[in-house]
């Protein structure tokens, strides 16, 4: 079986390369690739692998870039450094990680998992939801806005804030002790920062903290209204198409 190595840490991957020796000497390593670069141009010239151990992090960037810019068709092993606990949740068939630093034991599950694959023809899309879903994992949430305020700028840290919303085409934030930011985004933008395990967008004019609801009404024709522990200039209204999705992110 041919394999390749995509990783930029000699010691490492030299590490990798005899941890497989170790456990099946029938697998040859036939290219130990260290940056995306490299990576794309080997891909290009050469017949692909049966296998790739891939580490995400790469001196010039994220090994996904190789992904979304070759045709990569055999399973892939990701080896990171994340938590293993969330890396759990990414365990698919035909693939699986390696959670630095690696030992014997991880790597011989996952050659055993890849000696399993029988339906090559499913590789390609087992790639692409693995890293749409490392992708997910690896985006960061803002923690803290910045707010010019005259000659200042104030910090107002995420987890501090009630809600943010329009009020005559302005875009305003509300801290958790009641006092109002001006922010220079739209609504769209900021909900793409912010964590949508924390945030909600309730209906065009609002986006609502988790922190900050202190209790829900049953409204007219099914709709919820929604209680702040701040006060906000009019009532926050989740449509009845919306309310599911709201009670199932309200009791995550």
């Amino acid at each position: 079986m041919k394999t390749v190595i995509i990783e930029d840490e000699t010691i490492a991957a030299q590490a990798l390369q005899k941890l497989i020796n170790e456990i099946d000497a029938q697998i040859e390593v036939i290219a130990v690739l260290e940056t995306i670069e490299e990576s794309i141009d080997w891909f290009e010239s050469h017949k692909m692998p049966e296998l790739i151990f891939a580490d995400i992090h790469l001196a010039d960037g994220s090994s996904f870039a190789i992904f979304e810019q070759t045709d990569i068709t055999c399973p892939v092993v990701f080896t990171t450094a994340y938590d293993e606990y969330a890396l759990k949740a990414f365990e698919v068939n035909s693939i699986d990680y390696l959670l630095k630093p690696i030992n014997k034991d991880d790597l011989e599950r996952a050659l055993n998992k890849f000696k399993t694959l029988t339906k090559p023809v499913n590789n390609k899309e087992n790639v692409a939801s693995l890293v749409t879903q490392l992708e997910t994992l690896q985006k960061k949430y803002k923690t803290c806005f910045l707010i010019p305020e005259r000659d200042k700028l104030i910090p107002l840290a995420t987890n501090n804030i009630a809600c943010i919303f329009i009020d005559l085409k302005t875009v305003k934030a509300i801290s958790l002790d009641g006092r109002h930011y001006y922010m220079n985004q739209t609504l769209d933008e900021l909900m793409g920062q912010l964590d949508p395990t924390v945030f909600f967008r309730a209906n065009r004019q609002y986006i609502i903290s988790r922190s900050s609801v202190k209790d829900i009404s049953i409204w007219f024709g099914n709709k919820l209204s929604l209680n702040l522990t701040v006060e906000v200039p009019e009532k926050i209204i989740v449509s009845k198409a919306r309310v599911s999705e709201f009670k199932t992110w309200f009791s995550e």
